[in-house]
């Protein structure tokens, strides 16, 4: 890490917090850049410097970024994708933007990055000084019911094939039928309304798209993940094992033990590549 700072590109949630507080555990110097409506205020005393712009102003955030000659820096924390239909770009942004066709999540961040590395900003792994948060295999907080598993063997497949189309990276599922599929919304609302439909008891599998790029967009759960379910009574929450980020991890557990919610980091296995159920 070049001159002992690292940049940290922050978008919403608690993301952008961990980073920060790894960093500078590590003794390195934090140059933020957050956007507005998006990154929680409470960032900036959490870092050393700190820009706020809005989304699509991409030359304020290079220029910011060369004047405090930071080199490499990471993304941590989303963008709501509805604002794909608010965004007013610089001109910067504007060029890009007219390249891709197919306003796809990777294509739009693969897109982003490189214009960055032109400039000689690295775009590192978001989980840079994170790996202690990766989600470790196996059942967390208690057993899984058969009824249970057999959904989650048969749902992390076909949660595989939606995250492959760049459709969204969460599925929710009930005794074999689909209840929700992550798209623009989000998340949390794919949650509530897969869990409103499947009454009680539906099971949340969220993965890793094949195509993933580490840079950004991580799946990530936490205690707002957990927050979400609660309130439609979802009961199994399934994260892809070495892919995923676990977000306040102590308190998440201990939460989800509260709840009786069964948390499993789930690696797939070559008996669950065929989409019957069995």
């Amino acid at each position: 890490m070049s001159q002992g700072k690292v940049g940290l590109i922050a978008g919403s949630g608690r993301f952008p917090f961990i980073f920060a507080k790894r960093a500078k555990a590590l003794d390195l110097s934090v140059v933020a850049v957050a956007h507005e409506g998006e990154t929680d205020p409470a960032l900036s005393e959490q870092v050393d410097e700190i820009l706020w712009i809005r989304v699509g102003q991409l030359s304020k955030l290079i220029s910011f970024f060369k004047k405090k000659e930071v080199t490499e820096t990471v993304m941590a924390g989303g963008i709501r994708k509805t604002r794909i239909f608010e965004i007013r770009p610089d001109f910067r942004a504007l060029g890009i933007l007219s390249r891709i066709k197919e306003k796809k999540d990777d294509v739009l961040l693969r897109a982003f990055a490189d214009e960055l590395e032109r400039e000689q900003i690295t775009v590192q792994a978001s989980t840079l000084y994170l790996a202690p948060l990766l989600a470790q295999e196996g059942e967390w907080t208690r057993r899984l019911k058969k009824e249970e598993r057999a959904d989650i063997e048969w749902g992390f497949r076909l949660a595989k094939q939606v995250g492959a189309l760049d459709i969204g990276q969460c599925i929710v599922v009930r005794k074999g039928v689909i209840l929700a599929v992550e798209a623009i919304e989000g998340t949390d609302a794919a949650i509530q309304r897969g869990g409103a439909l499947g009454k009680k008891n539906a099971v949340v599998i969220k993965i890793c798209k094949p195509q993933q790029d580490f840079r950004f967009d991580l799946p990530a759960i936490g205690p707002q993940t957990l927050e979400t379910m609660k309130s439609v009574q979802a009961s199994v929450l399934v994260v892809e094992a070495g892919k995923s980020l676990v977000l306040e991890k102590e308190r998440f557990l201990k939460e989800a033990r509260d709840a009786g919610i069964a948390v499993v980091g789930w690696k797939d296995k070559p008996e669950t590549n065929k989409m019957e159920k069995k």
